[in-house]
């Protein structure tokens, strides 16, 4: 990992800020969320490198300024909800979405480092933070913006692009449509609009309505994800005999002790570990084994281990899973809003580590598979009720996957960014698997892990891959 320099942060410049409104203003109205929606209105940053070319050697700052703002102008005409402000029901004190054509920001920045001397972009680094704009937040949500951006152009004649938008306003998959619509539209030394585009549906419709189905709650089917959360709350509040605090929501503070650390997993390494895993007796209900399911299992039981998870203790892997296509009726081509809910597993610690990964795959489709919009209805009805700041639970492994959203070929300037890093989440210690620039069948493994685990972890990890 770059260690980056301590005067690194006084060398990026802001240049110009300015905040960009729709081409075209929309009638101010209330877009009601969802309670997948509400469970994180902070900013999520991500950063896109691209490095150097002789294509844009002789262009200017200026002009690439003006090319995103203008296609940004353009793309919120579209994406109306991205130039709003979140807003308080005072009725039910939820969060609602204003749009009300309030605006995005853009800042443009110059610094003198090059990208070379950042080293691996793969790895995060505190330098990072200064190639995003963080608007001072007080509390209010209805003065924050919900989409930021900052262009950097580095000494070498590269560029950054810090992009940041709220998680109440897009999913992973719809943050990647809004951004491929941005980069479309900014047209920065290719033909505008050069590619088709997928309409978005704003409108949370049938999540909503699931959410607020008090009267219809189902007495069969529970969310497992729910369930076993509450069990490793109530397993932790046995130990230390203490209330957890409930007073900032799940999304709760970012904890500094977590060192982010990216493990890149070659195609050829995931051939290995299913090998190893499946050996030459494949049977044909795991000849359909992802590479998700495989690298989860893997991360599950290496994970649990490295932190020294006593045996008798409850361990979950928690996973995203998409419920677009899940509800009945499926929700709309284009839907933009959060639609994805934590499928479950849960086990002893003793028993994971016994366990082959086989056996934990077979967990894992099992997990997946109860996803159905029963089970959606339940996991929407218990985010109804009060909810509380999730404790740092070394019991608890979250997994998120990006493999379907390739950020780094999202083209602001000329061809693919050398590397598109998430900066740090509001819950630092998910593992997320991310496509490799490079390597088309291999996949970054992005989590973050207490310093004392770190080398435990990359030990047992890399073991059975090499």
């Amino acid at each position: 990992m770059a260690t980056p320099h301590e005067n690194y942060a006084s060398t990026v410049t802001i240049t110009k800020r300015v905040s960009v409104y729709p081409k075209a203003s929309h009638p101010h109205r209330i877009l009601n969320l969802s309670n997948l929606d509400r469970q994180c209105p902070l900013l999520v940053y991500l950063v896109f490198f691209y490095k150097p070319s002789h294509a844009y050697a002789n262009l200017s700052l200026n002009s690439v300024f003006s090319g995103l703002k203008s296609g940004l102008e353009e793309t919120l005409s579209i994406w109306y909800p991205a130039a709003g402000r979140l807003n308080l029901n005072p009725n039910d004190g939820k969060l609602n979405l204003w749009c009300n054509n309030e605006g995005a920001v853009l800042v443009e920045a110059v610094t003198q480092i090059k990208i070379s001397e950042l080293g691996d972009l793969s790895q995060y680094n505190e330098f990072f933070e200064n190639l995003v704009y963080k608007p001072v937040f007080n509390g209010n949500f209805s003065a924050m913006p919900l989409v930021v951006a900052q262009v950097t152009k580095f000494g070498c004649g590269g560029y950054s692009v810090g992009i940041g938008a709220s998680h109440s306003l897009f999913d992973g998959p719809a943050t990647f449509d809004f951004l491929c619509a941005w980069a479309c539209n900014s047209a920065i030394m290719k033909e505008k609009g050069s590619h088709e585009l997928q309409k978005p549906v704003h409108d949370r419709g049938l999540l909503v309505q699931v959410g607020n189905c008090n009267a219809q709650k189902s007495s069969i089917t529970r969310a497992a994800a729910i369930d076993h959360l509450y069990q490793l709350i109530q397993q932790t509040l046995a130990d230390h005999h203490q209330n957890l605090a409930i007073d900032h929501g799940w999304f709760g503070d970012r904890n500094p002790s977590y060192l982010l650390k990216t493990f890149h997993v070659s195609g050829t390494m995931i051939e290995n570990l299913k090998r190893k895993v499946l050996g030459e007796k494949r049977s044909s209900s795991f000849s359909s084994c992802s590479s998700f399911e495989l690298l989860s299992a893997h991360l599950w039981k290496v994970r649990t281990k490295a932190l020294g998870v006593r045996k008798e203790r409850m361990v979950c892997l928690q996973f995203a899973v998409d419920t677009r296509n899940k509800m009945v009726p499926s929700l709309p081509k284009g839907f933009s809003g959060n639609a994805y809910v934590l499928a479950s597993v849960l086990i002893r610690a003793g028993e994971l580590e016994v366990a082959s990964h086989e056996a934990i795959i077979e967990k894992i489709k099992q997990a997946k598979n109860s996803v159905n919009g029963d089970y959606v209805r339940a996991y929407m009805e218990a985010l109804n009720g009060p909810q509380a700041n999730l404790p740092p639970l070394s019991e608890l492994t979250l997994v998120s996957d990006w493999t379907r959203m390739p950020f780094h070929k999202v083209d602001f300037l000329q061809g693919y960014a050398a590397y598109a890093c998430p900066l740090v989440s509001p819950i630092p210690q998910v593992a997320y698997f991310m496509q490799n620039p490079i390597d088309v069948r291999g996949i970054d493994v992005r989590i973050g892990l207490p310093p004392q685990a770190l080398d435990a972890f990359s030990h047992y990890f890399l073991m059975n891959l090499l």
